[in-house]
């Protein structure tokens, strides 16, 4: 009986340093893929998923295809089943580590961090490296990044019709804050 309370105790007042995980269903990227002179392609998606494992350094993003918003529903359509093909490759996903991440060294303060990882669109996965600013904000955590993708990295074809109105350089916007 004296093991069994002395482990219970042991347990409940065990000093936990870190949370085990910080989520969001409510990440959004953004991406823009105009060409000078021509109609704006862009377009957000406020439903992303993402989890941070602050002890593993792990990163994890989902992104459901079909949840960008366009402002032209024609734009939004041609998307989704000429480029994207979203009924057959329904998501995204990346999952990376954060070089050099120390959850103890978050502050309000944002700091520059390269995050490594797998991240698969299309189909196709290519390994990538981005730059992310982190910082702590009130009970969470936030993560932002703005960096390019090449259309061609992801087999996504641009149709020849529309190819000198629509750049194959994706500016891509993550914008998230983590509880």
């Amino acid at each position: 009986m004296k093991k069994i309370t002395l482990l219970a105790l042991l347990l409940v007042l065990y000093p936990i340093d870190a949370q085990n995980k910080f989520s969001s269903s409510k990440c959004a990227i953004s991406f823009e893929a105009s060409v000078p002179l021509f109609e704006a392609v862009e377009a957000k998606n406020n439903d992303v998923d993402c989890t941070l494992i602050p002890n593993k350094s792990e990163i994890a993003f989902t992104v459901v295809i079909k949840k960008f918003q366009f402002k032209r529903d024609l734009m939004q359509e041609h998307f989704n089943s000429n480029y994207m093909e979203s009924d057959r490759y329904s998501k995204a996903t990346f999952k990376g580590i954060i070089e050099k991440f120390d959850l103890k060294a978050i502050t309000e303060e944002e700091k520059d961090f390269l995050i490594n990882g797998k991240l698969t669109i299309h189909g196709k996965s290519r390994m990538i490296t981005v730059l992310a600013k982190i910082k702590k904000v009130g009970n969470g955590i936030q993560v932002n990044s703005n960096f390019t993708l090449n259309t061609d990295d992801f087999n996504i074809e641009i149709p020849n019709i529309v190819i000198a109105k629509i750049s194959k350089k994706v500016n891509t916007q993550i914008e998230c804050v983590l509880n």
